[in-house]
């Protein structure tokens, strides 16, 4: 009998192993997948444009120079894409170590909301912040935490057309981690943009330039990142849709689960 039971135990074990593996798996191939198109709208973009100029299609040398110029603020913004899913990957993979510390939650949301409140004004939008008068204490890499929090509000101004984002911090000691919930008037597709392509037909210099403004990490690929991040800190990233029932409202919960420091 001991020796049945220590048997289903053990398929029990093989079998989580190899769920768990199959979960990674799918999650590696739809984070090459999204990569993947991440880079190849833009690229592809480019590769028009620069067709267009070989083509001699331009009105004079003028406009090849400013299509040009507007060409290398494209790949500038491309480069940039491209280091930020690199040095994720890079932490991902254990090339890059965080640096793993005793950190003040609320020391966080205060100093990304200076960062973000800016932009928040030129949008006209609000950012509430709902902390609790006692500090609270989580595990994780400061400045790489700053940087992800910062980025998932910049994506949701971006998205949202009117209200406010409301930032609420939680302590749950008895589970052992802190949580961070950032709600956004917005609806969840929203977050599944992806680049858009720069438009083959009637190319000019306004409508490169209004792309090359956009021209961005997209939605889904910000919040994909971001998910990486705060695994590798012990932490995790989900995405919900809390539009309240019968209303045309539509609003979007980012679930940040925190871990708390050991205690010493």
């Amino acid at each position: 009998m001991e020796e049945i039971e220590t048997l289903q135990k053990e398929l029990e074990a093989t079998r989580l192993a190899y769920a768990m593996t199959a979960q990674i798996n799918q999650f590696k191939s739809g984070y090459l997948a999204k990569t993947a198109h991440e880079l190849r709208s833009p690229l592809s973009s480019l590769m028009g444009l620069h067709q267009l100029i070989l083509g001699d299609l331009c009105e004079d040398p003028q406009e090849e120079k400013e299509f040009l110029q507007q060409g290398f603020e494209s790949a500038k913004k491309l480069v940039e894409i491209i280091d930020r899913i690199v040095t994720i990957s890079k932490i991902d993979y254990g090339v890059i170590a965080l640096n793993i510390e005793k950190i003040c939650l609320n020391n966080i949301i205060n100093e990304v909301y200076e960062l973000t409140e800016i932009q928040a004004n030129n949008y006209s939008y609000k950012i509430e912040l709902k902390q609790p008068v006692t500090d609270i204490f989580i595990q994780g890499d400061r400045n790489r935490l700053i940087q992800g929090l910062t980025a998932l509000i910049d994506v949701s101004l971006n998205l949202m057309e009117k209200g406010k984002i409301i930032v609420t911090t939680q302590l749950n000691e008895r589970e052992k981690i802190a949580k961070l919930l950032i709600d956004i008037p917005c609806s969840l597709q929203q977050w599944k943009k992806q680049q858009e392509d720069l438009p083959a037909s009637d190319l000019t210099l306004a409508s490169l330039k209004k792309w090359n403004d956009n021209l961005r990490l997209s939605p889904d690929m910000t919040l994909v990142l971001c998910q990486t991040l705060l695994e590798k800190m012990g932490g995790n990233l989900t995405i919900l849709d809390i539009s309240p029932d019968n209303e045309p409202e539509t609003l979007t919960r980012l679930q940040c689960l925190l871990p708390l420091p050991p205690l010493s």
